[in-house]
């Protein structure tokens, strides 16, 4: 699993780990959990740790059938672009001028940098944030703290409550931490849209001499 592999290794030597394991196969026992097992640490495999850009960090999978995918926000084609994501393209057209696609699966982004990643891992069928305290916000705290230690400005967009509980763990002053407010339809009207956050970003690794992200999500 590129440069994440030796991360995940050693922290399924943890009890914390062991015990989340254990708790995900009792749940798959007696319900149905999202993602697919093999999809789960699919953001990792997508965006290598040293060819990480930007952190897009969401909160917990889609809980309903055939969504999600292991990358936050994004879906499957042919299968409905949900609110939240809906919002963050309304706010690509306004920030970048990018057209609007017709699917919700923006796994391109990931080879752009952009790594897709929520802060919890996975989700009971109809239940969000079933699994937030199964050990899963532990897990995603180390790779925080990983992203933290790269040498490289890396710019981490904290949408919502739950993802700006990781701002403490971002202490590297080349990196940049962009607050917002949750892209979801609850919150959209209250500070998401308007943020520029697409621009800012690409502003910020242009002047790293970064190359920016490309965020037009491919439509064909």
């Amino acid at each position: 699993m590129n440069s994440w592999e030796n991360i995940i290794k050693e922290e399924s030597k943890k009890e914390y780990f062991q015990i989340l394991q254990e708790k995900l196969e009792m749940e798959r026992r007696n319900y149905e959990v999202y993602p697919k097992e093999e999809e789960i640490f699919r953001a990792l495999s997508c965006t290598p740790l040293d060819q990480v850009k930007v952190v897009f960090l969401g909160q917990d999978p889609y809980h309903e059938p055939n969504q999600a995918c292991g990358l936050a926000f994004s879906v499957p084609r042919g299968e409905k672009i949900p609110p939240s994501l809906r919002n963050i393209y309304k706010e690509l057209h306004n920030d970048l001028g990018i057209m609007i696609p017709c699917h919700g699966d923006i796994s391109n982004l990931t080879k752009e940098g952009v790594l897709l990643i929520n802060s919890v891992l996975t989700v009971r069928s109809h239940e969000a944030m079933s699994h937030h305290n199964f050990g899963w916000i532990q897990f995603t705290d180390k790779l925080i703290q990983e992203l933290d230690k790269e040498n490289h400005p890396i710019v981490f967009i904290l949408l919502g409550n739950a993802a700006k509980t990781k701002k403490e763990l971002i202490k590297n002053p080349i990196h940049l931490i962009i607050e917002g407010v949750h892209p979801s339809p609850l919150s959209a009207s209250r500070g998401f849209f308007g943020s520029r956050i697409f621009s800012r970003t690409n502003e910020f690794l242009k002047k790293n001499n970064i190359v920016p992200v490309n965020w037009n999500v491919i439509n064909e």
